[in-house]
């Protein structure tokens, strides 16, 4: 377990440098950003100094391995826009983007497992044909549409949900206000409805059809017939020995999902106006705002490595067969 754990730490490191260096070079192809801070009636030394304050006069190595050197003290650097740190301010919208990511991951676990289940034990009915046409539907369709569509009928038209906004709801609960927390949480869980519905149906559908997949794979092995041949009550059967076994595939897909979800709701906090890292990340893109940037990518890449090797260890919890060598 040790051996593993060291080289999937390496390997996890790797990963990181990796990614920030593709974004590092990404967002200098787009443009220099120089552009962004000076005058359009700037002359060149006003230019080149405005450039030279920046540090975008230096090669493009020497600024990758500044940021490297900063990144191992734990140095970030400043924002362009706003000249506070970058990471505090990434730091500070995170607590929302996962309000809205939990709750979505909430949501679709909740009703794709037992879609999942039902649609497998209905195997070639109406019901099971009617829960993969509607899967099948949510996959197709983009959140963006889903959100606006949201928005105008739900929101303007039924006025039943808040079209945008934000209540916090972790802030008060990591920070020990209960009191707080309480008193925002009915306002914050209707303003959380839609947009997590919105970042949801994807991966509800999805789940759903991975997990009716995974059921009939069980469903068919020679033990679950042994199982039902003595007896056994189908609901035992079912949750007992098919569920669990049928849980490995499960795991990996949730585990990956909740990395896709809080590193995909750029355009659903856009949309709902949600105060999160999506949106202050599609900002610091077009402002091109390099620390900030950075300064998520690399969060959120350490928070994605981190899922996928707990993932991994949950391997040997559901399967005894699986070892970690």
């Amino acid at each position: 377990m040790a051996k593993y754990l060291i080289r999937r730490i390496l390997q996890s490191f790797f990963v990181i440098i990796g990614v920030t260096l593709l974004s590092f070079i990404t967002l200098h192809i787009a443009g220099d950003p120089t552009y962004l801070f000076v005058s359009e009636r700037a002359s060149e030394e006003e230019f080149a100094r405005t450039r030279a304050r920046l540090g975008f006069d230096r090669p493009l190595p020497e600024q990758y391995l500044s940021f490297l050197i900063g990144l191992s003290r734990g140095d970030f650097g400043n924002s362009l826009k706003s000249r506070t740190p970058a990471f505090d301010l990434v730091v500070d919208r995170l607590p929302a983007t996962l309000e809205l990511t939990l709750f979505a991951m909430l949501v679709a676990t909740l009703f794709a497992v037992p879609i999942g289940i039902v649609s497998a034990m209905n195997r070639g009915t109406a019901v099971d044909g009617g829960a993969m046409l509607l899967a099948m539907l949510g996959q197709s369709i983009p959140s963006f549409w889903l959100g606006l569509m949201g928005i105008l009928f739900v929101g303007l038209t039924l006025r039943w949900l808040p079209i945008s906004g934000h209540v916090p709801l972790l802030k008060p609960l990591l920070a020990g206000e209960f009191e707080l927390f309480f008193t925002n949480l009915p306002s914050g869980i209707r303003h959380l409805v839609m947009p997590s519905l919105t970042v949801g149906v994807f991966s509800l559908s999805r789940n759903a059809r991975l997990v009716r997949s995974a059921m009939l794979e069980v469903l068919s092995l020679d033990y679950i017939k042994t199982a039902r041949a003595k007896g056994l009550r189908e609901r035992k059967v079912i949750v007992g020995h098919a569920f669990r076994n049928a849980l490995i595939p499960v795991v990996t897909i949730l585990g990956l999902e909740f990395g896709f979800l809080l590193s995909g709701v750029v355009v659903t906090e856009t949309v709902f106006s949600w105060p999160g890292v999506g949106r202050q990340v599609f900002n610091a893109i077009n402002q091109r705002d390099i620390p900030v940037v950075q300064s998520a990518v690399v969060l959120f890449s350490f928070m994605f490595v981190l899922l996928n090797l707990i993932v991994d260890l949950l391997y040997a919890v559901l399967d005894p067969r699986v070892r970690l060598e």
